[in-house]
């Protein structure tokens, strides 16, 4: 190749390397954890592979321009690995899993609330007993010592029964009233 040749051929490469630091300046100014925090997990995942990727291609390139078997190299093992990591954000990104609204399993709630209420009751009960044991009750408690806090769940049993979701506690009074 004669060096006329060149010429077009470099400033063509002293251009793309201009539009590239104008590209990558927003991140060249940054530390990239700080780029990256602001993007959703795919994206995260998407940037910190393409960074992965431009290191290693360059180290590839540059033990190929010295004449080094590039493809021997442990720089290829990680080329091939990061390639395989673009290949699972494919998958991610092609598989259509997309979370939409979460939606509440009112069984599961009811069923978590109801237990959660009576081991307040107990935790009650036993609080109570522990500070009457060691004399930590104060006047006016004793005064009320069978006055324990108690909770009514009795309006909770129905939740976590399938068959009645729907059914409105009015339209179930209703009908036992009958």
């Amino acid at each position: 190749m004669e060096a006329t040749d060149l010429v077009p051929l470099l400033e063509a490469l002293d251009d793309d390397i201009d539009g590239l630091e104008g590209a990558l300046a927003p991140l060249t100014k940054t530390a990239l954890t700080d780029a990256a925090s602001r993007l959703p997990l795919l994206d995260q995942a998407q940037l910190y592979v393409l960074v992965t990727y431009a290191i290693e291609t360059i180290l590839f390139s540059y033990l190929r321009l010295n004449g080094i078997n590039a493809k021997e190299h442990a720089v290829f093992k990680e080329l091939t690995r990061v390639k395989q990591y673009f290949e699972k954000i494919k998958n991610v990104e092609n598989s259509g899993f997309k979370r939409g609204p979460l939606s509440l399993d009112k069984a599961a709630a009811g069923r978590i609330l109801k237990h959660a209420l009576n081991g307040n009751q107990q935790h009650a009960l036993k609080t109570k007993e522990q500070q009457e044991a060691n004399g930590q009750v104060h006047d006016q408690s004793k005064k009320r010592s069978n006055d324990v806090p108690t909770i009514d769940t009795r309006h909770l049993s129905n939740v976590g029964n399938p068959e009645d979701q729907g059914a409105s506690p009015r339209k179930k009074r209703k009908k036992t009233s009958k």
